[in-house]
């Protein structure tokens, strides 16, 4: 499956801001293979972030980036500010990926980004809407969706770790 729209673009032409203002360019990760993460620093899935951050140290050299997406909409479990999602992340986890501005993964305010990446399936047939927070879509080096991962799905699960691999080959 694709998820280029009709004109042809994917996940990765879209325009999004970084978390700290300004544009997180997601054009800078063409030819990389990328894995965009919906994130929320008081969620029970929120130690993914430790798994996440070891994918990105070991797989940066190679061509990969880990790109985490704010998100409130579940339970509000993303409350602060970008300020202060930057200091949890940094300061909890070690976090050194990037991270876009905070945004709405599902509904009428839908980002773009994500309009073009929920009609992806997952390993066990589920497309649409995302589920919950730290959904995992892998986007490899052409810039179209090869994966995407339940929540529950650690990073660092064979599954992941082998689609990576698979993406960077």
């Amino acid at each position: 499956m694709t998820t280029a729209d009709s004109n042809g673009a994917g996940p990765l032409d879209v325009e999004i801001g970084a978390l700290q203002g300004g544009s997180a360019d997601l054009s800078q990760y063409a030819g990389r293979a990328v894995l965009i993460v919906n994130v929320a620093s008081k969620c029970g899935l929120t130690p993914q972030y430790a798994g996440l951050e070891r994918l990105q140290e070991r797989f940066a050299d190679q061509g990969f980036t880990v790109l985490g997406v704010p998100c409130n909409q579940f339970l509000g479990q993303e409350p602060g500010s970008a300020g202060e999602i930057a200091e949890f992340c940094s300061a909890t986890y070690g976090v050194t990926f990037p991270m876009t501005e905070k945004i709405e993964v599902n509904g009428d305010g839908r980002h773009p980004l994500y309009d073009r990446l929920v009609s992806f399936s997952d390993a066990e047939g589920h497309d649409g809407d995302i589920r919950w927070n730290f959904e995992k879509f892998l986007i490899g080096r052409d810039g179209k969706v090869v994966a995407r991962f339940s929540p529950r799905t650690e990073p660092e699960a064979a599954e992941v770790v082998t689609a990576i691999e698979s993406a960077l080959a």
